[in-house]
């Protein structure tokens, strides 16, 4: 199991429909979180910082993650989150919406 952080920016305007959004996230969408080894996904909301923690349980996180990415619900759902969000700039200088985290200490 590996832990993961991430971290990407709420849009102040967007702060409303980011929620309602979250108030039921598609069935669909939480399967292929599943499918692709998601587990104990939160969000997390501290000033205008969305933090995103989650385990992932599978052997190949970028694999699993590529799954996710060609899912049509998936990319459906990002379709109407996204424009919620502003990426932070290491996200943007890697082509993403949500900057990873380095996990500097746990206490198990």
């Amino acid at each position: 199991m590996t832990r993961h952080l991430q971290v990407t920016r709420l849009r102040p305007e967007a702060r409303e429909e980011y929620f309602r959004l979250h108030q039921e996230v598609w069935p669909e969408v939480q399967e292929r979180l599943v499918a692709s080894g998601i587990r104990d996904y939160t969000i997390f909301l501290q000033g205008d910082l969305l933090i995103g923690t989650f385990d992932h349980v599978g052997d190949d996180f970028d694999a699993d993650m590529r799954a996710m990415a060609a899912d049509a619900a998936t990319q459906r759902w990002w379709a109407l989150t996204e424009p919620c969000q502003e990426p932070l700039p290491e996200a943007r200088a890697a082509g993403t919406t949500w900057a990873d985290a380095v996990e500097v200490w746990h206490l198990p």
